[in-house]
């Protein structure tokens, strides 16, 4: 069993009596730990550590608390919530390690039950720990909730308002001396039960059936249903004790006895070391070859910027429109994947992740609709290794969860991508902590995705769907995937990390490691135990009330087993630089190929890329790009103010294989046919000087839908517009151009749409934002002089003064206590109200008095300041200088 602190004895005078008076031993550094841990106590400053205290005990707070513990400091928790209170070390020692003990779970307790303290869950000396009351309710069992450790109420809980008459007669069917006060009868019968030798006695002599019947409840639930004639085996368990009644038609195990059948433990299997992330079975491929890792995630990256820049020039011209609920409909998002050739839960995923990026947003007209930004524009200018950074850092640090596209809200309404429903708290830092476990392996190796699950839901048990046995593994491998939504967010992290280029093939990146930033790992990697309070230098295997310092309260190191924990704000810079090496340096040559197709071998020089997607049509991607030319593509080079002769030139300075003859004539031909026929506005006309030409156009049956008619030789009118007649001439295979008023040929371009200057989506905070340094220093320094002036031992005042209240003297009185304190220099307790009306107590010193002001150094605010003297309400004299 565990040891006692040295000092420490159950009847220590020095023990706190309250949690406040706990927080008042603890030093700045500590308390500065629990409101980093616990930011919401921050959110107003408390006045002084006893609303510290108070607003520690809510139950808001306790919950948020209890939901940031890992699984063996949460079974700490619930271990002490089932042990008497308050609760020696050693008692809670032995229902963590049961009868047989366990070296393991000794080694472990002392962090978890310093992380408690820390945490101001649990406070007093290891002779008398105590819960808080919330957790204590929280935890503890109860008819309505049952007790995550699956016991039940104790002998005395099951037993209140039992009649004498029949607490006797349990003592008798148990052997029991007769007792006619019910304490002593509840006594006698607590006694037998935790009493080994006597409890395994009369187990010997029950029926096999009645023990069989103990099995069904002894690890939980607790409860079960009786019939008003119930068998022999649960008669002879009720009449000894070993079945209290809980309600008319139930019947329940009273704690003690359930310990014992459980050899003592409060938990079927206590889980001190956290689950190890192990190799895939496939990692041995990549293990200790970090280059292919590298190379292979440098080549998603790449394919990730094409795909963003694909999905953005598609939309170039406007996107589809806004729904009305916001986000985009089902029909755009399956047209978006089928665009980029993936399916709709990736489309999702490109979609919110330009989205998070800011380069891409509503436009916010009447007729909403989505459009690049201005920032792509010059997200474009930019480096490639540059460019995929401010991608990654965007995912890294968003909220937005675009698995969950498809899926159904808490209202049955279909969460649509781009909508407003898809931040989720959790999502960043389950994303980051999934990261930090890949760098926790060794380079090149990849996870198996179970075990970092496994972990995750060891790190957060309460947000993470409850503690995971073989019940939970069955239902999650029925539901074909794991159910909770962290684990969701885990698993696809895994996937958006490999098609972003965070990691290849499943292990982490250099780049990717470069990304997580700050000042690097806080822990040593898998392997490394936590040292115990006595390796620490505490004196004792767990340690007193003031013991934990100002760590103590960051993220719970893990028990037997440490991952890196890399503190501050993704590098992008970082990231960058690790990643431009490996992706190909941009081409300036294409090779033409006689069936009227350019490969380009690699990425190509965006002037380059950008003519050459006018004058072909993208055929197929991969390692090389494989363009088309096509009349249509030569028309639309031509349309955008290119001659045949820049044409030619640009083929031939741009290949490292000469221009084929079939190319050639391709260009010449439709730049002959290009602008012979000439479209305009009247509705609409066509001109030519070839009026066989218009004769031609009349006689074909396809155009008859423009209604023409010739006006003059040269001149056909039609009753559609220009855009209609242009395309519909195209269609007969014609190449007609447009021409302005003045008759000059229109050059068309595509009209690039942008949205206004938008910024991207703020990040939704999971609770209060860590508060930094300097805000905690002075929180700290504000609750202690708060507390000052709180606690400090006054003189008897007047009887309205009394009971916290404000002191009430006369202005005469006022005056004559100040100066008699400035010349003496003592300090003196005042009520003070400020020019708002707010009232509040300080302890001041005076220094000076004159002109109605008294000018002093205030305690409470640790500086010197001047007060109206017709804004003290009273004064009373210390009875020790605070000094």
């Amino acid at each position: 069993m565990g040891t006692m602190p040295e000092g420490s004895s159950p009847s220590s005078p020095s023990s706190p009596r309250t949690l406040a008076e706990a927080l008042r031993t603890r030093g700045d550094e500590e308390l500065a730990a629990l409101l980093r841990a616990r930011p919401d106590l921050l959110n107003p400053v408390p006045n002084d550590l006893t609303q510290l205290a108070t607003r520690a005990g809510t139950r808001a707070s306790v919950v948020r608390a209890l939901e940031r513990l890992d699984r063996f400091t949460l079974q700490t928790a619930e271990a002490l919530a089932v042990a008497p209170d308050p609760a020696p070390y050693d008692t809670l020692l032995a229902l963590l390690t049961g009868y047989e003990g366990d070296a393991t779970i000794e080694a472990a307790l002392p962090h978890a039950v310093g992380m408690l303290r820390a945490q101001a869950l649990v406070w007093g000396g290891d002779d008398r720990l105590r819960l808080v009351r919330t957790a204590r309710e929280l935890l503890a069992p109860s008819p309505t909730r049952p007790s995550p450790t699956g016991l039940g109420p104790t002998v005395a809980e099951a037993t209140a308002g039992m009649s004498p008459t029949r607490l006797q007669e349990l003592l008798a069917a148990a052997g029991l001396p007769s007792s006619h006060d019910p304490v002593s009868a509840v006594a006698a019968l607590t006694s037998l039960f935790t009493d080994r030798t006597r409890m395994e006695s009369l187990l010997d002599t029950a029926p096999p059936e009645a023990l069989t019947v103990l099995d069904r409840l002894v690890w939980g639930p607790p409860y079960g249903e009786v019939t008003a004639n119930p068998t022999p085996p649960v008669r002879w368990l009720r009449d000894r004790g070993l079945l209290l009644p809980a309600s008319p038609r139930t019947v329940v195990l009273p704690r003690e006895a359930a310990l014992h059948l459980r050899a003592g433990r409060a938990h079927r299997a206590p889980e001190p070391v956290p689950p190890a992330v192990t190799p895939a079975a496939i990692a041995s491929i990549t293990a200790g070859r970090p280059q292919v890792v590298d190379s292979t995630a440098a080549g998603q990256a790449y394919t990730a910027l094409s795909t963003v820049e694909d999905l953005l020039k598609d939309w170039h011209e406007g996107g589809p429109a806004v729904l009305r609920s916001g986000g985009l409909s089902v029909r755009d998002l399956k047209r978006t994947g089928t665009a980029l050739d993936t399916t709709e839960q990736m489309a999702a995923f490109w979609l919110e992740l330009a989205y998070a990026a800011g380069l891409l947003a509503s436009d916010g007209e009447a007729d909403e609709r989505y459009a690049p930004t201005p920032a792509y524009d010059e997200w474009l200018t930019v480096p490639s290794a540059e460019r995929w950074a401010l991608l990654a850092t965007a995912w890294l640090k968003a909220t937005r969860t675009p698995g969950l596209v498809g899926s159904q809200d808490a209202k049955g309404r279909t969460l649509s991508a781009l909508g407003p429903d898809l931040d989720r708290s959790a999502a960043l830092e389950v994303r980051r902590r999934v990261l930090e476990l890949l760098a926790a392996l060794p380079t090149g190796t990849a996870p198996d995705p179970e075990t970092v699950l496994a972990r995750l839901r060891w790190e957060r048990p309460l947000r993470g769907g409850g503690a995971a046995g073989p019940d939970t593994n069955a239902a999650r491998n029925a539901a074909g995937g794991p159910t909770d939504l962290r684990s969701r967010i885990a698993a696809w992290t895994l996937v958006e990390a490999e098609v972003l280029g965070v990691t290849g093939r499943g292990a982490l990146s250099t780049h990717g490691r470069a990304l997580l930033g700050g000042t690097g790992p806080t822990g040593s990697g898998d392997g490394a135990r936590t040292p115990t309070g006595a390796e620490a230098g505490t004196g004792s295997g767990v340690g007193s009330e003031a013991e934990t310092g100002a760590g103590a309260a960051a993220e719970p190191a893990p028990h037997g087993a440490a991952t890196p924990r890399f503190t501050g704000e993704p590098d992008a810079d970082a990231a960058a630089r690790a990643l431009a090496p490996l992706l190909p340096a941009p081409l300036d040559h294409v090779l033409l190929q006689a069936d009227l197709t350019a490969v380009a071998p690699g990425p190509l020089d965006r002037p380059l890329a950008e003519t050459l997607s006018v004058l072909a049509d993208v055929e197929s991607k991969g390692g090389a790009t494989v363009y088309r030319f096509t009349p249509g593509s030569v028309r639309r080079a031509l349309d955008a103010g290119r001659s045949a002769s820049e044409l030619h030139t640009f083929l031939a300075t741009h290949s490292r294989t000469p221009v084929p003859q079939p190319l050639s004539y391709l260009i010449d031909d439709v730049a002959r046919r290009h602008g012979h026929l000439r479209i305009g506005a009247a509705s609409a006309y066509v001109r030519c000087d070839d009026d066989a030409l218009l004769g031609e156009i009349l006689a074909d049956k396809r155009s008859q839908g423009l209604r023409l008619r010739r006006l003059a030789p040269t001149v056909l009118a039609a009753q559609a517009d220009p855009a209609t007649l242009l395309d519909g001439l195209r269609t007969m295979g014609f190449a007609p151009a447009a021409e302005s008023a003045e008759g000059d040929v229109l050059i068309t371009r595509a009209h690039a749409r942008r949205t206004p200057p938008r910024t991207p989506p703020v990040p939704v905070p999971d609770g209060p934002h860590l508060p930094d340094g300097t805000l905690l220093g002075a929180a700290v320094k504000a609750i202690r002089a708060g507390d000052l002036a709180a606690t400090v031992v006054r003189k008897p005042v007047p009887e309205p003064a009394r009971n916290g209240e404000l002191p009430r003297t006369t202005s005469a009185e006022t005056l004559a206590t100040v100066q008699a304190a400035a010349l003496t220099g003592s300090a003196l307790w005042i009520g003070y109200v400020n020019a708002d009306g707010a009232a509040s107590q300080r302890v001041i010193a005076p220094v000076r008095v004159e002109g109605g002001f008294v000018t002093a150094y205030d305690h409470t605010a640790d500086e010197v300041r001047t007060y109206p003297l017709h804004r003290i309400t009273g004064v009373a004299e210390l009875a020790d200088d605070p000094t």
